[in-house]
């Protein structure tokens, strides 16, 4: 218990202290390197710059996690289904599969001029393109998780007349949880990277679009006021996935590993 706890204190410290150092080369650099205000502005200016436009800051914050919770949703659920009709579906996984692997590798980016030309500028748009990014990592997991289980499992559960939601709840669920969180957390990570590549190009809103504007008027400060705002954006969502993984296995009774 004793260990457990000065793991839990050294998880939450360690982090603490190396942003604490990088603050502090930072103000050091900022302050002491003759590096002018415009082009490395000090963590206190970016500090005054979020204070004194909170509110802009804000509303834009929630623009973007709007974004991110409706297009990762979007991915996460139809890439959910589709990895259950790959992992059970042989006749789809042979037609389908390979297109999805092919897929994966094409740059998401260049589908943007394309969603902007068949949709048009705005929340949609952006919605739509973060659905996509957030897509396949899921799918490509969870229906390797679901493949995970050894056949021997099936077969000691068809030796006692289990049936197929049977088979799926205590062997293969089990087996797929940890790929299932792998994906998410890969897909709420891409999910900001889509919202932010997305309201550079075809919104007019968000975190990103203040970064593009403080980029067009050389105002680091606002930019790198956006990114701290997005940052902590994105350590919340991907926190909230580690801790609803967490909550899910030992809710079901899962170990770790996702194993009983």
């Amino acid at each position: 218990m004793r260990s457990r706890h000065l793991a839990i204190v050294g998880d939450v410290v360690y982090p603490a202290v190396a942003l604490a150092i990088g603050l502090l080369c930072w103000w050091a650099v900022a302050a002491l390197g003759n590096v002018p205000s415009f082009v490395l502005p000090s963590p206190t200016a970016v500090g005054s710059q979020l204070l004194e436009n909170s509110a802009l800051y804000a509303e834009n914050a929630i623009r973007t996690l709007e974004k991110v919770v409706y297009g990762g949703s979007v991915g996460v659920l139809a890439g959910f289904v589709l990895a259950v009709l790959v992992a059970y579906l042989p006749w789809f996984r042979t037609a389908v599969y390979p297109s999805l692997v092919a897929v994966r590798v094409l740059p998401k980016l260049a589908i943007a001029p394309l969603l902007l030309i068949y949709l048009g500028t705005g929340t949609t748009t952006a919605v739509v393109f973060i659905a996509l990014i957030t897509f396949f990592p899921l799918v490509l997991n969870t229906a390797a998780g679901l493949d995970r289980a050894s056949s021997a499992h099936h077969e000691l559960l068809r030796s006692v007349d289990a049936g197929f939601l049977e088979r799926v709840w205590f062997v293969d669920l089990p087996y797929a949880l940890p790929d299932v969180f792998a994906g998410l957390k890969q897909s709420v990570t891409l999910a900001v990277v889509g919202a932010v590549v997305a309201e550079w190009v075809i919104a007019d809103d968000g975190l990103g679009f203040l970064v593009l504007i403080g980029s067009e008027n050389v105002r680091p400060d606002v930019m790198l006021a956006a990114l701290v705002v997005l940052l902590l954006e994105g350590i919340a969502l991907y926190g909230g996935i580690v801790l609803a993984q967490r909550g899910v296995q030992q809710w079901l009774g899962f170990g770790s590993t996702g194993r009983r």
